[in-house]
């Protein structure tokens, strides 16, 4: 297995880059991984899509929970090992995964105790949809453990300059659900017609077959694992730190979610096919918000590390390199969605009716993606530093804002449309605001001062 890459010395761009290509070929595996569910769902229609969508909500929401312990346990792990203390990153890494593991539990059994009225509340239409939405949710979020644990796996294996095992462990989850999808949903060979519920029980194992593989690579870590105490008595110290850094992220994200849920069901009341459309569309649109913030994790170990080591002058050298790689692929994805809407659509749904809503949808939101981008990797940034409460109160208000702006565009001439503008002009002002936010930081921390056009030592 590749060994910890060093993030506090030698060429920036270099070790950076290390990190960041595994990591950001781990979120396009994690992109294909979840579009693979769409084309074959989207096989069976436009209804399926709906309920697969609807559940899915609660399976973001649950991202937010999982952020707590991910985020605060990859940030003071890289603090620790910066300052080159192995212990102390050792410990926080035990308590990450302890509370990943309480808090899995869980929202597991709350979405399996309370499914039936988590689903309703999205007023689906169709009595199949809604059946459907409530199995996919006690499967993929009753089991949400695995997930959770991933999670908490990717940022800790990340904190050390280790990125390899994500890649390969994802990998390998992608290459599972591919082969289980078609089989479990359309029921090839011995194995039952199971539709939407085939998704999940196809999603959920690879997700256990990742999370056995990410234990085998801990196992074998030098670096931070060996001396990881799974069953050691949680320490309140190390606890608090996690959370301290770890909350801020949790709750933008959780309040995220929670207003996309809000959307969505303003979505809902133009019809099913609009929420089939918001889901297949969010999926398409991740090829540049998963590879963005795969690049933000690699500059957050980055961070962190190097302000461990107290190198304040390859912070602002990584952040500059980290956003001239962003910049490109922002473009690019700006101009495949509003280019390219059509053919890319079609390759999840093939309704005819439908298809003009996705093309709208795809090109509305391609307007917003450099500005998407540049919000995340700034954000990895700030969080690399400990300081996760400025991404949180921009997206917390701009992403809030989205409510009344949707309300107040969708009486226009806009219709449906006037909610997917809301969701752009938000997300452009939320990556202009943190970007000025972290310039007048980084000024005042003496990061930006002096450094510009210096090189390393």
């Amino acid at each position: 297995m590749q060994k910890k890459i060093d993030l506090v010395n030698g060429p920036v761009l270099s070790s950076l880059t290390r990190l960041a290509v595994p990591i950001m070929a781990t979120s396009l595996i994690q992109m294909a991984y979840n579009m693979t569910d769409m084309i074959w769902i989207g096989r069976i229609g436009s209804s399926a899509v709906a309920s697969v969508g609807a559940a899915g909500m609660y399976m973001w929401l649950s991202n937010g929970l999982a952020a707590l312990a991910k985020m605060g346990g990859q940030v003071n792990v890289g603090h620790a090992l910066g300052a080159s203390n192995s212990e102390e990153a050792a410990e926080y890494a035990s308590n990450a995964l302890q509370l990943t593991l309480t808090l899995g539990i869980i929202y597991g059994l709350v979405c399996i105790l309370g499914a039936k009225p988590l689903i309703h509340f999205f007023h689906l239409n169709q009595a199949q949809v809604i059946r459907d939405a409530i199995y996919y949710l006690e499967i993929t979020c009753g089991l949400v453990l695995f997930s959770f644990l991933n999670q908490t796996y990717t940022g800790l294996f990340t904190a050390i300059g280790n990125s390899r095992p994500v890649f390969l462990a994802t990998t390998t989850g992608l290459v599972v659900n591919i082969i289980l999808d078609p089989v479990l949903i359309f029921g090839i060979g011995p194995f039952p017609v199971l539709r939407v519920t085939g998704a999940a029980i196809a999603t959920v194992t690879a997700q256990m077959i990742v999370t056995v593989m990410f234990f085998i690579f801990a196992m074998k870590d030098t670096v931070l694992f060996q001396y990881v105490r799974y069953l050691k008595k949680p320490d309140l110290h190390h606890l608090k730190g996690i959370v301290r850094i770890g909350f801020p992220t949790s709750v933008q994200s959780m309040l995220f979610t929670g207003i996309s849920m809000i959307i969505a069901r303003l979505v809902a009341g133009y019809g099913d096919a609009a929420v089939a459309v918001q889901k297949v569309g969010s999926q398409i649109e991740s090829i540049s918000w998963m590879t963005a913030d795969g690049f933000a994790a690699a500059v957050n170990s980055f961070t962190s590390q190097n302000h461990g080591a107290g190198k304040k002058r390859r912070i602002y050298q990584g952040y500059v390199s980290a956003l001239k790689v962003v910049f490109v692929w922002g473009i690019f994805c700006t101009l495949l969605l509003i280019c390219c809407p059509a053919p890319v659509f079609r390759i999840f749904i093939t309704e005819k009716d439908v298809i003009p809503l996705g093309v709208d949808y795809l090109r509305i939101l391609g307007v917003s993606q450099l500005f998407m981008s540049l919000e995340i990797t700034t954000a990895g940034a700030f969080s690399g530093y400990g300081k996760t409460v400025p991404p949180s109160v921009i997206s917390i208000v701009f992403t809030t804002l989205r409510i009344p702006l949707a309300l107040i565009l969708v009486h226009t001439t806009l219709g449906l449309n006037g909610i997917w503008w809301s969701i752009t002009i938000s997300s452009i002002v939320k990556g202009v605001l943190l970007f000025i936010w972290f310039c007048v930081f980084m000024r005042r921390e003496n990061i930006l001062h002096n450094h510009i056009g210096r090189k390393d030592e």
